[in-house]
């Protein structure tokens, strides 16, 4: 499902600011995609088990970002380099009596003397996925309001599906009748003599050939499911869109049966609202 998260560290934090941020769009199946700082890099593998215990499905984008802040950290000092420098300039002032005393600023500033002191490992490691984790959940809550969302209008869809399959079921024998009153109609219209026997027969193979109630049958049953996957709520994606499929095919073989306007009519509303679910149902993790 598409959604977006935040979270990070301010620039108060131990290791500096870290942000991480977390997008999240429709997939198939659950697909990773990290850009981590080279001193996060490390961290992938266990980011990617936490998407994995966490989402289902859906296609997601990792980007976190790690900008140190020197100046709230110690200076070391590399006491053997500063040592030389020194030495040096001792060396320096014993030869020309008008050098000046080295300048404590500008040796501070000599290459390899003074260095900012980074800060552990396993804090950069710790602050990091604490950040992780609390993006992580709010991704995670963003994706079960776009859920319920979502599911409001599958079930709304639904309930759509279950009136027509009712209003086709009601319209049956209707029709049936009308089909038969027709066809012996046009018999009656015929000079030579009917045999009787064989006029049922072709009745009786008619009425098979047209008959729905199966497909209306199982149309009910896809419906039913469809509403207790719903109601047992957690990750459903996957069943719903099979669940489609199964009704798109009924709704198929209803309308290749069909025998009048109405029939038709009903198993092309039938398709155009299990579309319209089946387009919501790639949204569902």
């Amino acid at each position: 499902m598409t959604a977006f998260a935040r979270a990070g560290a301010g620039a108060g934090a131990a290791v500096g600011t870290l942000v991480v941020e977390l997008r999240s769009v429709n997939h198939r199946y659950l697909d990773c995609h990290f850009k981590l700082p080279e001193e996060l890099r490390s961290l992938e593998p266990a980011f990617r088990e936490a998407l994995g215990k966490a989402l289902d499905r859906g296609k997601v984008d990792c980007l976190v970002r790690l900008q140190t802040t020197p100046g709230d950290r110690p200076l070391e000092l590399d006491r053997a380099r500063l040592t030389q420098v020194l030495d040096a300039c001792r060396e320096i002032a014993g030869e020309e009596d008008t050098v000046a005393k080295p300048d404590p600023l500008a040796v501070l500033q000599f290459p390899g003397v003074a260095r900012t002191a980074s800060p552990a490992e396993d804090e950069i490691t710790r602050e990091a996925r604490a950040v992780f984790d609390e993006a992580l959940a709010s991704l995670r809550e963003t994706r079960a309001r776009e859920g319920a969302r979502l599911a409001v209008l599958v079930r709304d869809r639904i309930d759509a599906v279950a009136r027509e399959v009712d209003a086709v079921r009601a319209r049956v024998p209707a029709l049936r009748e009308h089909q038969q009153t027709r066809l012996r109609q046009r018999l009656a219209e015929l000079t030579q003599a009917l045999d009787t026997d064989r006029l049922e027969q072709e009745l009786a193979y008619l009425a098979q050939k047209t008959d729905v109630d199966e497909e209306l049958d199982r149309l009910d049953a896809h419906v039913a499911e469809v509403r207790r996957v719903l109601d047992a709520g957690g990750p459903c994606g996957r069943r719903l869109d099979f669940l489609m499929q199964e009704l798109n095919r009924e709704a198929n073989t209803l309308s290749s049966k069909s025998t009048g306007i109405t029939q038709t009519q009903g198993a092309i509303e039938l398709k155009v609202l299990i579309e319209q679910i089946r387009e919501q149902v790639q949204n569902i993790e």
